[in-house]
């Protein structure tokens, strides 16, 4: 079974909710990746969330843009990032990873070399932001055929035959972006969002995760207590860019030190 399942499932016979951080690969640079994944496993992450850098994040905020540009400076490739999350595997065998990406690099790897090589590293699930169901069965076939989720987005304007095809595609869980914008954006309304999670219930059995707009630990643990993740980019992406040039070890310190708020507040909900 894939590990994204088992977590869900761990994590449902225990009444718990997943916490699900999101770094970008190669920043602020290379060398950092592993052991940030380390530290945010330690701070209480039930999955990690990758990000494959890429010259025109189209979904992604100012933060994220900007920790892109950081990794592309430093020349890390989707290569790079499979080869760090096979390091990451060298220790921890169980802790779900997810590639969060656009589909460029993707394509230049190739779709069989790329799942392959995804596989053989220890991912666990896909999301390629700029690629609709329409046009995934291509990569979905790959994806499936090296037993890896491919996740995708649903938005507040996603409903009625469009949401049943995603839903009917999906695998792992589906990532239900909680706001009409890019991320890092700070108009969450949690009613809004909670019957929108209760639409979306209706047309899956997929665990479904929230992210987009969760900042602090009030935030996330009222997004708990309808949804079955919390998922958190921006807020952390923004907290390491704070710290600049600053030793490792600190960076490492406030990235666990930021989610084991977080994983306070979640198992709260």
């Amino acid at each position: 079974m894939n590990r994204i399942a088992d977590c869900f499932g761990g994590l449902r016979r225990q009444g718990r909710k997943a916490l699900v951080p999101f770094i970008t690969a190669g920043d602020p640079q290379p060398a950092a990746t592993l052991p940030l994944m380390q530290a945010l496993v330690r701070g209480g992450a039930d999955l990690l969330e990758l990000g494959v850098p890429f010259s025109d994040p189209m979904a992604d905020g100012p933060v994220i843009q900007r920790s892109s540009e950081r990794a592309l400076r430093h020349g890390t490739s989707l290569s790079d990032v499979l080869d760090i999350v096979a390091e990451f595997r060298k220790e921890n065998g169980t802790t779900p990873v997810i590639l969060m990406g656009y589909l460029n690099p993707v394509e230049v790897m190739g779709y069989e070399k790329f799942a392959r090589r995804a596989r053989a590293a220890g991912v666990d699930g896909v999301l390629v932001v700029d690629l609709p169901p329409e046009e995934a069965d291509a990569l979905q076939a790959e994806l499936k055929r090296h037993d890896l989720c491919q996740i995708f987005l649903l938005s507040p304007t996603t409903r009625g035959a469009r949401l049943e095809q995603i839903c009917a595609k999906a695998s792992g869980f589906l990532y239900y972006v909680s706001l009409k914008g890019v991320t890092g954006s700070n108009r969450l309304n949690l009613a809004e969002v909670a019957e929108k999670i209760a639409q979306v219930r209706a047309a899956t059995t997929l665990p479904v995760g929230v992210g987009f707009g969760i900042k602090d630990a009030a935030t996330a643990r009222a997004v708990a207590a309808f949804s079955d993740a919390v998922i958190v980019g921006s807020s952390l992406v923004e907290r390491l860019e704070q710290l600049g040039q600053a030793p490792l070890g600190q960076q490492t310190r406030a990235a666990e030190e930021f989610l084991s708020g977080l994983r306070t507040a979640v198992d709260a909900a």
